[in-house]
C-alpha cells in the first residue's frame, strides 16, 4: 500500500465528465458546511498546536485557517466576476506570500467568522443560479486556462476539504 502524501491527504482534485445539478448540488453542501467542520476541526487546540504545521516544510494550522478564509474570498470574487463580465481574466495571488504577513499570526477566530458568514452569502448565490450561469468562465493567466464555474465549484469544496484533512490528519498523527 503507498503511503499517502501529506500535502494532499485526499488526493489532488481532479473531475471528468458532466457535472450534473447533483454534483452541483453535492459540492454546494460541501461549502456550505465547511466553516463547521472546520470549527470543529481546530476546537480545543491550544495556540501552541495552532503553530505546529500539517508536515514539514508546510504550513502551520493557524496558517491553514487563515488561507482558508483568503482563498474563499477570492473564489467568490471569481464567481461574481464570471457571472457579472464576459470570461473575465481573473487576478492571481501569491498565497505563499499571504501567508507570511502579521495577519496570519492572528487569532483564528476572526478568519473562522469570516469563514462563517461568507459561506453563508456564498451558498446562497450558488444555490441560485441556474444551469447556464454555471457554464460561464473566466480566464487564470497564470495557469492560461479558461474555467467554467461548474469545475471551480468542485475545485472548491475539495479545496475546503484538503486543508481540512491537513488539519484532522495532524489531530490523528499526535493524537491531539
Amino acid at each position: 500500500m503507498l503511503a499517502m502524501d501529506p500535502r494532499y491527504p485526499i488526493g489532488k482534485y481532479a473531475f471528468e465528465g458532466e457535472i450534473t445539478a447533483a454534483q452541483r448540488e453535492q459540492w454546494i453542501r460541501e461549502i456550505e458546511t465547511l466553516p463547521a467542520k472546520l470549527r470543529q476541526a481546530v476546537a480545543g487546540l491550544s495556540e501552541d498546536q495552532l503553530n505546529l504545521p500539517y508536515r514539514e516544510g508546510g504550513w502551520t494550522l493557524r496558517q491553514v485557517v487563515h488561507h482558508l478564509a483568503d482563498s474563499h474570498i477570492n473564489a467568490y470574487t471569481r464567481f461574481k466576476l464570471a457571472l457579472t463580465e464576459e470570461t473575465p481574466t481573473i487576478r492571481p495571488y501569491f498565497e505563499d506570500r499571504w501567508a507570511t504577513l502579521a495577519d496570519y499570526e492572528g487569532e483564528i477566530e476572526v478568519s473562522l467568522l469570516l469563514l462563517e458568514a461568507l459561506h453563508r452569502r456564498w451558498t446562497n448565490l450558488l444555490k441560485s443560479l441556474g444551469d447556464a450561469d454555471y457554464e460561464r468562465k473566466f480566464h487564470h493567466p497564470e495557469s492560461g486556462e479558461t474555467t467554467r464555474l461548474a469545475y471551480t465549484l468542485g475545485n472548491y469544496a475539495w479545496h475546503g476539504n484538503h486543508h481540512l484533512a491537513h488539519i484532522t490528519a495532524l489531530r490523528t498523527k499526535l493524537d491531539l
